[in-house]
């Protein structure tokens, strides 16, 4: 087969059922294993039946080229015998479009963790598509045919796809508010204006208005850089009113069938708002799918990393921060508040600090993952009431 064809010739395409074996002078094989690298414009397909020898091709990657793709697996499967194809790629911000239109043409697909691939040194140092696509395909050969761990990722459905695009959107322009903040204050820093007596501390309501009548021409710092202040204004008040809307939004997603007893369990933690709350639920999904809090906190990247060897077998270093860092941001600020207003979790924190007073970040990091173990096992609660509720209906 060419590799640098984008279609396939006609007769290729099978009718039927997609993973139809066919009978003749061809060794039957069990699996059509392909690895792809996929890139905006076009992906790289290592493929193989079982373990036999490696083959290549190229396909675009828009959606209208689908088709051709499907066509091509089915000719192939049929071509080698292969009883079912094994289809993988990298999670990547080309999302799970590819894995929808596969699965529905009645493709197994796979979506691995990027950052749960094993890669050499070597393989580092001389990367390329080929390399990569290798690698995939090796992981499904060995998942399947060896029983190796597959490091796949979680697909989400269509509903905690959007419910994700809104809560990412409403943190993102909180960062940008903040990014603006710091440049207004920087601003007045570089050129000497200092904040008054009688003005409060920044960004309080005082605060606020002596910024704005700095704007002015006959100010203090000039009609060039007056213009300019006012324009970062401007663009705080704009990302504002965004986060209103934002806020507004979150607010009607929380009162969903799928979200309101679990935003409602979880927003009754002291310290943790509707924020933090719909931000744990669309980032760990189905909440069922941890079956204890080690998997959370593992998820989370809130477990200590290991280095450890032969006898050293007590190398604990920082926590791997891994999974969702947006999560542990909100956990951050949602643990410090949970601490200062309830008695339990404060006297928790305060004997984690009394033990190490140096090391208060290290008790913060316990206390963000026992609140996401709490945050956890109370939305897993009301997640299952809330099914029970719907069956006796």
């Amino acid at each position: 087969m060419a590799e640098a064809g984008f279609g396939v010739r006609r007769g290729e395409a099978c009718s039927g059922c997609l993973l139809r074996p066919v009978f003749g002078g061809l060794a039957m094989a069990k699996f059509l294993f392909v690895g792809c690298d996929l890139h905006e414009k076009e992906m790289l397909l290592l493929y193989a039946a079982d373990d036999g020898d490696v083959r290549r091709r190229r396909f675009r990657s828009e959606r209208r080229w689908r088709k051709g793709l499907v066509r091509w697996l089915r000719y192939e499967a049929e071509r080698v015998g292969a009883r079912e194809v094994v289809f993988a790629y990298e999670a990547s911000s080309a999302g799970f479009i590819l894995y929808d239109d596969l699965v529905a043409a009645g493709v197994k697909c796979h979506v691995v963790a990027p950052t749960k691939l094993d890669r050499s040194p070597h393989h580092r140092h001389r990367k390329s598509d080929a390399n990569d696509a290798r690698v995939i395909l090796d992981v499904l050969r060995a998942a399947y045919l060896a029983g190796a761990q597959l490091p796949g990722v979680w697909v989400p459905d269509g509903m905690t796809r959007e419910a994700r695009e809104v809560v990412r959107g409403r943190l993102r322009t909180g960062q940008k508010v903040a990014a603006t903040k710091n440049e207004i204050t920087s601003l007045l820093k570089r050129f000497g204006v200092e904040r008054p007596r009688g003005v409060g501390r920044p960004w309080t309501k005082s605060f606020r208005q002596w910024v704005e009548g700095l704007v002015d021409c006959q100010g203090p710092l000039g009609p060039w850089v007056g213009a300019t202040l006012g324009s970062l204004l401007s663009q705080l008040k704009m990302l504002e009113a965004e986060i209103e809307h934002f806020d507004s939004l979150i607010k009607a997603l929380s009162h969903t069938e799928r979200y309101e007893a679990t935003s409602q369990a979880l927003d009754e933690v002291k310290g943790v708002g509707l924020l933090a709350a719909m931000t744990f639920l669309v980032e760990l999904g189905d909440l069922a799918r941890f079956s204890n809090r080690r998997q959370v906190a593992s998820y989370l990247g809130l477990v200590p990393s290991c280095y450890e060897s032969g006898e050293a077998d007590d190398r604990k270093g920082h926590i791997t921060r891994q999974g969702p860092g947006r999560v542990r941001g909100v956990l951050s600020q949602a643990a410090w508040a949970w601490v200062r207003w309830d008695e339990r979790a404060k006297r928790k924190y305060d004997r984690l600090v009394a033990r190490n007073p140096k090391k208060r970040k290290i008790a913060l990091v316990a206390m963000m993952r026992q609140l996401a173990v709490v945050l956890w096992r109370r939305g897993l609660e009301a997640q299952r009431r809330a099914t029970a509720r719907s069956k006796n209906t």
